[in-house]
This record gives C-alpha cells, sequence and structure tokens, in this order.
C-alpha cells in the first residue's frame, strides 16, 4: 500500500519526535546529577575546588564547542549524538572507580567533550529534518517539548537519587548514570538523517567553520541572536549547579536534597511546556519575563525557606523559557548549511559567561551565603530586560 503525502511527512515527524524525546530524557536520567557537587564536598573537596571542576568542565566545552559544530555541519550528525554520551560514560566510570580531585577533572572533561559533539548537532538535525518534512513550524514546539523530556529525566533521575544513594552510596547513583548514557547513545542511533552534506560536495570542515563565523559578523540579526542566547542562558545555568548546596543551608538533611531538587525541576519542567504557547512573546514580553524570574530568583533564594525555593523553581523556569525562545529565533535566522556551526557559536558564548559566572560565584561565596550570592547573581537578568526593552522602543521610535 503507498502512504498518501500527507501521511509520509505525518509519520516521519513522528519518528523524529519519538526518538529525540526518547534521547532528551535519557542524556538528563543521570542520577549524579543531584548529588555530585556533595560527592565532591564529601571527598573533601573544597568551594574553590569544586568552582575548578566546574570551570574546567565548561573549558573544555569552550575549547570544543565551534570545531565541534563545524564537524557537525561538514560531516554525521547523528554520529555525533551517539559518540557524545559514550564519552560520558567514560567519566562517570573514572568517578566511581578512583573519587578524587583527579578522577573528577578527568570525567568533566569528557563530559565537557561529549556534550561538545552534541551542542549545535541536536538542534540542527531536528530543524533540517522538520524543515524537510514542511514542519519546520513545529520547532519551537517540539524543542519545548524536548526540553521538557530532558527536565522530566531530571526530576525522575532526582526521584531516585534519595533512596539510592541511601541504600547503595554514590557508587551505586554513578553505575546507573552510566547504563543512562549507553541507553542514550544508542536511542541516538534511530535518528533520521537526510541531509546531503558537504563532505559529499567537496566542502571541508575549515570551509564550513569559516562561512559560518562570516555570517556571525556580517549579519545583525544573527549576530544579536547569538548573543541573547548566553545574556538568558549563563547564569542560572551556572546556579544549577549550587542549587543542592543553596538547599542544604536550609538544614534539612542530605536525604532530602534531591527531593527539593526536584521540585525546582518540576517548575523549570512547566515552563518548558510553555513555550508553544509563549512563542507569541515578543521583544518586549520576553522582557519583562526575564525581569519577573530575576526578581522570584532574589526574593526566593534570600527567603531562605521551602516558600523560596518554590520562588527559585520558578524564576528557572521563567528562564529556561526563555533559553529556549531565544534559540528559536536563532534557527529561524540562519541557513542549513551553517546550523550547527552557528548555533555552537551561541552555545560557546554560553560556555564563556558560565565559566565567569563560576569564577564570580567563589569569589563571592568565600564572604557571603549561597542566599546571598544567588540575589546578586539574578542582576545580569535585569540587566538584560532593560536592553531588550531598549532595543524594543529604538525600533518602535522611527
Amino acid at each position: 500500500m503507498t502512504l498518501s503525502p500527507a501521511r509520509v511527512p505525518a509519520t516521519g515527524v513522528r519518528r523524529l519526535t519519538r526518538t529525540l524525546y526518547g534521547y532528551a530524557f535519557l542524556d538528563d536520567f543521570v542520577l549524579l546529577y543531584p548529588v555530585y557537587a556533595l560527592l565532591f564536598a564529601d571527598t573533601g573537596m573544597s568551594l574553590w575546588q569544586i568552582s575548578s571542576l566546574f570551570a574546567l568542565w565548561s573549558i573544555t566545552s569552550v575549547v570544543l564547542e565551534v570545531p565541534s559544530g563545524a564537524w557537525a555541519d561538514a560531516r554525521s550528525r547523528r554520529r555525533l549524538l551517539w559518540t557524545g554520551p559514550l564519552l560520558t560514560a567514560a567519566g562517570f566510570a573514572l568517578w566511581v572507580a578512583v573519587p578524587s580531585y583527579g578522577a573528577f577533572a578527568a570525567g568533566f572533561v569528557l563530559w565537557g567533550a561529549g556534550g561538545a559533539l552534541g551542542s549545535g548537532a541536536l538542534e540542527a538535525l531536528v530543524y533540517d529534518e522538520l524543515d524537510r518534512l514542511d514542519a519546520a513550524d513545529r520547532y519551537a514546539r517540539v524543542m519545548g517539548r524536548a526540553r521538557a523530556a530532558r527536565l522530566l529525566g531530571t526530576v525522575a533521575a532526582t526521584g531516585l537519587a534519595g533512596p539510592v544513594v541511601a541504600r547503595g552510596g554514590y557508587e551505586a547513583v554513578g553505575v546507573a548514570s552510566i547504563l543512562a548514557c549507553v541507553l542514550t547513545a544508542l536511542t541516538a542511533t534511530r535518528f533520521p538523517e537526510h541531509r546531503v552534506r558537504p563532505e559529499s560536495t567537496g566542502d571541508t570542515w575549515a570551509t564550513t567553520l569559516r562561512t559560518g563565523l562570516a555570517e556571525a559578523r556580517g549579519n545583525r540579526a544573527v549576530r544579536g541572536a547569538l548573543l541573547l542566547i548566553p545574556a538568558v542562558a549563563a547564569v542560572w545555568g551556572a546556579l544549577d549547579e549550587y542549587t543542592p548546596l543553596l538547599i542544604r543551608d536550609l538544614g534539612v538533611a542530605d536525604a532530602t536534597v534531591p527531593y527539593l531538587v526536584m521540585l525546582i525541576w518540576a517548575g523549570v519542567t512547566l515552563g518548558s511546556l510553555l513555550t508553544g504557547p509563549a512563542e507569541r512573546l515578543g521583544t518586549s514580553g520576553l522582557a519583562v519575563l526575564l525581569a519577573g524570574a530575576a526578581l522570584a530568583l532574589a526574593v526566593g533564594a534570600m527567603a531562605r525557606s521551602l516558600a523560596g525555593v518554590v520562588l527559585v523553581s520558578l524564576a528557572f523556569a521563567g528562564f529556561q523559557l526563555a533559553e529556549v525562545l531565544a534559540d528559536v529565533r536563532l534557527q529561524h535566522r540562519i541557513d542549513e548549511s551553517r546550523r550547527a556551526t552557528l548555533t555552537s557559536v551561541a552555545s560557546l558564548g554560553t560556555e564563556l559567561a558560565t565559566v565567569a559566572t563560576f569564577g564570580v560565584y567563589a569569589l563571592l561565596g568565600t564572604g557571603m551565603a549561597h542566599s546571598t550570592v544567588f540575589a546578586v547573581l539574578a542582576i545580569p537578568y535585569l540587566v538584560t530586560a532593560l536592553a531588550l526593552a531598549r532595543a524594543r522602543a529604538a525600533t518602535a521610535g522611527p
């Protein structure tokens, strides 16, 4: 039986989205997420050492981010998507086998490399496959749901982390995390990939990189979209690493920490599911969203209570929603042949800003409580909201 033209795209979209949602869920179904900061602290790491590990993670991504994006445009994006999780699994294996500063550092290098391989490649593959199926207008909704699936993976892993660490210790959550990475790699092999890659037309990795960077320099709309992503994503992405320490300062037991982290990420999941309707927000609406989230973050952190944790959850939900919307703006403005490269340029900016945030956090954290540092780091979002409002006013003025 021959399928009708309408049925073929529908079938293709379903295959793509099911694979994407499964991949996103498993990629963040890592039981180490809510407890690895505690693992480092319990191994004897100081705040500066913990911050240096986070910074090393980001520096690895900084070094590899744009080259891996150009590689994804010049080679198979699907291949990079299954290779990355295997590198992460190797890093987690080191943490389980020889927990020490050196092993943690090597593990973060492998994790950073694995993340860099998938960064840009995933968004580019999904957008181009949807475009091939005449469904590019679904990108915001699909990626919002993928973020929600990713966050559900985080929430599920967080919920399991407490009983697993209580029964089997950090070794048990480490082994579970390794298995999740292997399943992620297997799922990635099912992604469709139909584009004609530059390698078959004679274009090189270096050519792809040069043309992508030239577009970033020469196109003002693309440049603005590239800058918005790190402005939205970096600070809250760094703060996420310190949320267990913020919660621990409430005086709760260590076994309770993962459940309160899960509460935060449940709110973020809800924010991701609102991406489709929120795509209608203009520049002014995005500015209001960021300002409101910044205020919720500052007030919630300073409250030092369970109600404050709820406000932090709402703030992270707003930041997550704004981050997806910023990515949608970028994808609509760039060309297929340079999509992964330019998405990786935006991720590079995010990683650089994240490294800076880790340094600022370590500096402020030596003399301030975690709650105070969280409140101070809400200020950059108010600045970004003001910049968006001014840009909207300048556009509307003429």
